[in-house]
């Protein structure tokens, strides 16, 4: 049974250059009027009781506090359940945040993405470095003790130094976590325009390893666990939330284009607000995509998303068709048995992708 939600809030101020989430601009009254089926929407699906609850986007920082508090109002939530929402620099004030406390968030993930100005406009972020600090500051004086922060590495231009300049001031602020991903050039982006037009060039694979390492390094040293691939925290501040993707646990999803796994089922919401609204307006809930998972499925999303946690690692499978991977990938050093559970090695985590395409 689900006890996980993912809430999507699809509005952003304005779109990133690198960024291609479902995200649109918005007026207030729009962001009104999604609420409201939101709220609809929610209700379809039994009152699961939640222990983690996940706004997503886009920019959820965007909404009212308001609003926010009656969407969790929908919801039966566990007394210590982790509830977070994603929050952009630019768009939140101590009022708005102190708001967004005082309405059930106890959890905020911030897209602060760099701490120099200069990488800040290459991202085509809203928010200079400073900003991004004090924001950081403001929601530890709205009342926020478990704040995660989002990073990013290996872009255009970018050495090694800067990175680590990034990561020591971010260190410095003593987030209980933190995410860390490096630039991924996607399709029909203004980055990847840029890329084809010569402007931009890819991280060498050399540097953009060196720079990883560097950031598991020094991540490490300042007394934070690596136990994701792009993911790192303080004792008992992992993300419970996306933990339970990673489990290949079940989850509701709810908003325009959302996905979810529920009764062995996962589905994808439609992705056009008029084809949103008009479904749920039918009482039907707004999906347009489901996969049944089957067995086979299930052991395959297992291993791909199992690997994924570091120090957790996943219960090795009977199957013969598994055992022969697990050799395979243990005779190449890229993942080795601790404690009953295949975990990655160190050149499995840096190669990762080459080991869950072996699981495919």
């Amino acid at each position: 049974m689900a006890d996980a939600i993912y809430i999507h809030v699809p509005f952003c101020v304005k779109k990133c250059d690198y960024c291609d989430f479902l995200s649109f601009q918005s007026t207030k009254e729009e962001r009104k009027k999604y609420v409201e089926f939101l709220i609809k929407e929610i209700r379809m699906y039994p009152k699961y009781k939640y222990d983690t609850v996940y706004f997503g986007g886009g920019t959820p920082s965007l909404l009212e506090p308001c609003d926010v508090k009656l969407i969790l109002d929908e919801l039966d939530i566990k007394e210590n359940a982790e509830v977070t929402l994603e929050a952009n620099p630019k768009t939140v004030d101590y009022e708005k945040l102190k708001g967004f406390r005082e309405a059930g968030i106890n959890r905020l993930s911030m897209g602060i993405q760099s701490f120099s100005d200069k990488f800040l406009k290459v991202l085509g972020r809203l928010h200079n470095a400073d900003e991004g600090e004090e924001a950081y500051f403001t929601a530890r004086k709205a009342g926020f003790e478990n704040i995660s922060l989002d990073l990013m590495f290996s872009l255009p231009n970018q050495n090694i130094e800067d990175v680590k300049k990034d990561l020591e001031k971010m260190i410095s602020l003593n987030p209980e976590h933190f995410s860390i991903y490096s630039l991924i050039w996607e399709p029909e982006t203004k980055f990847f325009e840029k890329l084809e037009k010569g402007e931009y060039k890819e991280t060498d694979n050399d540097l953009e390893a060196q720079m990883y390492e560097m950031i598991i390094k020094n991540s490490e040293e300042a007394g934070y666990s690596h136990y994701e691939i792009s993911n790192f925290a303080k004792h008992g501040k992992e993300a419970r939330h996306n933990s339970k993707y990673w489990r290949n646990e079940e989850y509701v999803g709810i908003g325009l284009g959302a996905s979810g796994y529920i009764n062995g089922i996962r589905y994808k919401n439609k992705m056009k607000f008029i084809d949103y609204y008009d479904s749920i307006l039918l009482g039907e809930k707004p999906v347009f995509e489901e996969e049944k998972i089957d067995e086979e499925a299930k052991e395959e999303y297992r291993h791909i998303l199992g690997l994924r946690l570091l120090k957790e690692g996943i219960y090795p499978s009977s199957s013969e068709k598994y055992l022969k991977i697990y050799k395979e990938l243990e005779k190449n050093n890229f993942i080795e048995k601790k404690s009953e559970k295949y975990v990655l090695t160190k050149k499995g985590i840096f190669l990762a992708n080459d080991v869950f395409e072996k699981f495919i």
